[in-house]
């Protein structure tokens, strides 16, 4: 059975960082991009941040560059989201995701999610 359990949310106060973490597990994911989505309160879920399977190439969504980095350990199956610098917009639930359908990889046309880990941000 193939999952992926995301960890590393919380509460943060505004200007503070978190790293989320995403193990995958029941097959490897090395050869795929893989990437975190979020969902805020009563908004639809919306790309944040993805890696090719080599690390060689990275994909932000404007809110976030320069404040979040994303990064994978293919010999744990792990991709990492380190968010800097957060704000009270970054309030959501954190998905992980891998297996992008072709050329889909900013949209949420992915094989495999993740169950979420909420990231909260106070003013």
């Amino acid at each position: 059975q193939v999952q992926l359990v995301e960890s590393g949310g919380g509460w943060v106060q505004a200007g503070g960082s978190l790293r989320l973490s995403c193990a995958a597990s029941g097959r490897t994911f090395s050869e795929t991009i893989m990437a975190w989505f979020r969902q805020a309160p009563g908004k639809e879920r919306v790309f944040v941040a993805a890696i090719s399977w080599n690390a060689v190439g990275t994909w932000y969504a404007d809110s976030v560059k320069g404040r979040f980095t994303i990064s994978r350990d293919n010999a744990k199956n792990t991709v990492y989201l380190q968010m800097n610098s957060l704000k009270p917009d970054d309030t959501a639930v954190y998905y992980c995701a891998a297996e992008p359908r072709p050329g889909r990889v900013r949209t949420n046309d992915y094989n495999y999610w993740g169950q979420g880990t909420q990231v909260t941000v106070t003013s």
